[in-house]
């Protein structure tokens, strides 16, 4: 059987069916919510159709090479990441995108990507040439020189969203690459210790919108009084258009002879087909149309962890672990905005939101998940060095 052929037929197939599940269900959402921009919702669901055409050809690319190629790209890929995030805190515009044509780019996003790979490689690969890169503080060094970069370049930006993404995919890298238990729990400790103090530390040299953000979020969480005209017009009618929607919903498209708010501009209308498209997801389906969305990124984080486990290295379960983690995060962060489980950070649903660069990010990383799948066991040739010790104690 040709190499080619033998690597179609071993793709994963409940991932293909759960990504593209998302995806379809994605253009229809966008469809809806973007009815009342410029061009109606049919233009940006076409677009999105544009996107996710695009981003099958870079799927099927990533998952038919196989992983272990990637490792040149990593350091490239990730000093590009690096050079692109300076330059849209310099040159870009109120939201930090590049504009490259007629085309707005978030190189956060692309970073987040390269940073997963770049840590992936350093992890398995450095301890094989020198025994020192098998002590666990030295692996927490390389993670958090490596994701610690470009979060403080975010955090520079003001984009708290796209920061705090980075945290459980640190995080998650860690338990992936074997840290000790004892390390993880000692971090943790002093992650939640340093909650408090940070929160008067960031505050006060927090972008003004930032940190705005966090007091009206703080404000509505010990129900304090609040204005629904100006700061908090987004997240009230956001979370009210969940709350009334009951288990049936408004239907799709729903107008405004079935009470939607969507339809009568409440939602945030601008936002609505990226940031805020989980808002109409849930009045238009209901209870039963959001818990099935959720279930469908449950069973696809599920997936892939168990992909993560049949890896034939240390370099595709941490990939694919990483990659679960950014995906969650940002699943976790765009619903918990939706419904003042956590402030309003602006950051899309993976695989639904309208995003162009971010829909072809997320189509990547799963063609990584799928190259670890396909090649899982393919053999692979370590380079150990037998004459340097094992420094390696839990």
């Amino acid at each position: 059987m040709a190499p080619l052929l033998k690597k179609l037929l071993g793709i994963n197939l409940v991932l293909v069916i759960l990504m593209y599940g998302l995806l379809i269900f994605g253009v229809y959402a966008v469809e809806s919510a973007a009815r009342h921009l410029i061009g109606g919702g049919e233009a940006f669901a076409d677009r999105q159709k544009v996107w996710i055409m695009l981003g099958s050809v870079v799927f099927l690319i990533t998952s038919l090479i196989d992983y272990k190629w990637y490792k040149w790209l990593a350091a490239p890929a990730y000093i590009i990441g690096l050079i692109l995030m300076v330059a849209s805190v310099l040159f870009g515009n109120e939201i930090h995108q590049l504009k490259i044509g007629t085309l707005y780019f978030q190189p956060a996003q692309f970073a987040i990507a390269s940073g997963i790979l770049m840590m992936a490689v350093c992890l398995h690969y450095l301890p094989n040439y020198n025994a020192i890169f098998r002590l666990p503080i030295v692996k927490v060094a390389m993670i958090g020189l490596i994701a610690g970069i470009p979060f403080l370049i975010v955090v520079a930006t003001g984009d708290m969203g796209t920061a705090i993404v980075w945290l459980p995919v640190m995080a998650v890298v860690m338990l992936a690459a074997g840290i000790p238990y004892r390390y993880l729990i000692l971090m943790a400790v002093l992650g939640f210790g340093m909650i408090a103090p940070l929160h008067y530390v960031i505050l006060p040299i927090a972008s003004e919108r930032g940190a705005g953000r966090i007091e009206l979020y703080l404000d509505m969480l010990h129900d304090r009084d609040v204005d629904i005209s100006d700061g908090a017009y987004a997240p009230y009618w956001v979370s009210t258009a969940i709350g009334k929607a009951g288990w049936k919903g408004t239907g799709w498209n729903a107008g405004e002879d079935k009470g939607s708010l969507h339809d009568k501009k409440y939602v945030p209308w601008k936002t609505a087909h990226n940031d805020f498209i989980f808002a109409v997801i849930g009045e238009e389906h209901g209870f039963r149309g959001s818990i099935l969305l959720v279930i469908s990124y449950g069973v696809l984080f599920v997936a892939s962890l168990f992909v993560a486990l049949s890896s034939r290295d240390p370099a595709g379960r941490i990939i694919c672990s990483a990659i679960v983690a950014l995906l969650f995060a940002h699943m976790f962060e765009n619903i918990g905005m939706c419904i003042l489980l956590l402030p309003i950070t602006g950051i899309p649903l993976p695989f639904v939101s309208y995003s162009g660069t971010f829909t072809l990010i997320c189509m990547f990383l799963m063609g990584l998940i799928q190259s670890v799948w396909i090649h899982r066991k393919t053999p692979v040739e370590e380079v150990v060095d037998d004459k340097q010790p094992n420094l390696y104690v839990r």
